[in-house]
């Protein structure tokens, strides 16, 4: 194809890959991505992209191919997702700290054409382009438009220990007029998170396509969070619990420094937010600027709440949005009673499948309903509330324990810095409660088991509290709020054999 613009989008709708030089159109100096305290403006972003485009294109990436991008945050990581949208092919976001041993599996899964990543990402047989590589030997005049026929595919399977791919049913196409999440046109973004995680990625590439600036952080840190906030007037945050606990459990006279006037927006997601620390924000910053959302990569289906419909429904994941139904199953696929805790069931309006496709697995489901895995209830008005994942709960004694109640409880301490509550095998009682808890090396020496026992017998019930504690001075979850729950629980179960 002759390199000239063709239209093949609807006029509303424009090829991701051209979003950068459609504002840049406007105006090239508009800052687009800033990282480290240096910022691109949105010429210089497209034409890196474009020489990154004919980079890939010159190992024969071309269009309806899929790219396994496994590097970091950082401008590289943004230049490559919009130069495969260029040549319309879609990429396939991964961790750029997988074992090879999941990385093959992925990529037997995604068959791509080419994977950008470590030396560690090389995979025999297929074409590989190391981070770092530089590009500039490469025009950056416009590339024709094109569209991906899938606009992203993601990857889970930490929780499973299955690697799948989670393959978008959306084109790369979009309305840089669109705006959703209380994000106005525009808008400044703090990006805190890690982009092979969906919703820091789902975030922050939106925020480009409508003419924002991201604020991406590498990786986050609390105090230099409310930093870059200040420093760039930040209007819109998505933040998971792990990094709000972090951000409260500064020293008042540190965290409360800053000039947060800007932002007005904070959502949180990915895990649930224990009460008393979404309290403490919503005392912090106003309920009308703390929101919610309950769903998941797949999109078939979510929950929404906003602070001030919280501190009515306290607990409260909120109620569906438009574009789908919700049901709350027991495992006989009968209709729960409000109050009554069973599985949590979705079915898009566009019907089963039609938001995403599995590759490597297939979604709970009870007939055309469909689920992310999680128990819950909804209270007589359709107000959601959270129970645990099903694979998660702990079966003790005959009795049921959701770990994410315990380490809530734990992680109220003031010394915990994070929790992860497990079950290991008993031959009395069938599982007992395993408690994996984070404290500083200087906490250590004034909190025990015993302290922690005391502690949580004021705010749970006797059979709740963890039976053995284990203490370690390194971060349980990663920046996105996520856990290796089945990996941590097989590494204890072979260590105890």
């Amino acid at each position: 194809m002759d390199e000239e613009r063709v239209n093949i989008a609807p006029p509303e709708l424009i090829p991701m890959g051209d979003l950068l030089a459609y504002h840049a159109a406007k105006d090239a100096q508009r800052p687009a991505l800033t990282f480290n305290d240096v910022t691109l403006r949105y010429g210089e972003l497209d034409a890196r992209a474009n020489r990154r485009a004919r980079q890939l294109a010159s190992l024969g990436v071309a269009e309806a191919d899929v790219v396994t991008l496994s590097a970091p945050n950082g401008f590289e990581f943004y230049e490559t997702v919009f130069a495969i949208w260029k040549l319309g092919a879609s990429p396939n976001i991964v961790s750029s700290k997988l074992p090879a041993a999941e990385l093959h599996a992925i990529v037997e899964l995604a068959k791509p054409k080419l994977i950008v990543g470590e030396p560690s990402a090389q995979i025999a047989g297929i074409a590989y382009l190391p981070t770092g590589s530089d590009p500039s030997d490469f025009s950056a005049d416009p590339l024709p438009s094109k569209i991906a026929p899938r606009w992203k595919i993601m990857t889970s399977g930490g929780s499973t220990g299955r690697p799948k791919l989670i393959v978008d049913g959306r084109p790369g196409a979009y309305d840089p007029t669109t705006v959703a999440m209380n994000r106005e046109l525009g808008a400044t973004t703090l990006q805190p998170g890690p982009l092979y995680h969906n919703a820091p990625f789902v975030f922050s590439f939106p925020t480009l396509f409508t003419g924002g600036h991201v604020i991406e952080m590498g990786r986050f840190d609390p105090l230099r969070a409310l930093e870059l906030i200040e420093r760039y007037k930040v209007t819109w945050v998505n933040m998971v619990p792990t990094m709000m606990s972090r951000i409260w459990k500064l020293p008042p006279e540190q965290r409360d420094a800053f000039d947060l006037s800007s932002l007005k927006t904070v959502w949180h997601m990915a895990s649930v937010c224990p009460p008393w620390l979404k309290q403490a924000w919503i005392d912090w910053l106003g309920p009308d600027r703390i929101f919610e959302m309950y769903g998941g990569t797949e999109v078939m289906g979510m929950t929404v709440i906003t602070g001030r419909e919280w501190l009515e429904h306290k607990g409260s994941v909120g109620r569906v949005m438009p574009g789908s139904q919700m049901r709350i199953l027991d495992e006989q696929g009968v209709e729960c009673a409000p109050g009554e805790i069973g599985g949590i069931f979705f079915l898009p309006d566009g019907g089963r499948n039609s938001t995403y496709q599995y590759i490597g697995a297939k979604a709970g489901s009870s007939g055309e309903w469909e689920t992310y895995g999680d128990l819950g209830y909804v209270d007589e008005d359709g107000w959601l509330y959270l129970a645990d994942r099903r694979t998660d709960m702990i079966v003790s004694g005959g009795a049921n324990i959701f770990p994410a109640e315990v380490e809530a409880a734990l992680d109220q301490h003031p010394d915990v810095r994070s929790s992860i509550v497990i079950g290991l095998p008993d031959p009395d009682l069938g599982q007992r409660t395993y408690a994996i808890v984070q404290v500083d090396d200087e906490a250590r020496e004034r909190t025990d088991a015993d302290a922690l026992r005391a502690f949580l017998s004021e705010r749970l019930s006797k059979y709740k509290i963890p039976r053995a504690f284990e203490f370690t001075s390194e971060y349980l979850r990663d920046d996105a709020g996520k856990a290796r729950r089945s990996q941590l629980r097989e590494q204890r179960m072979t260590g105890a054999s």
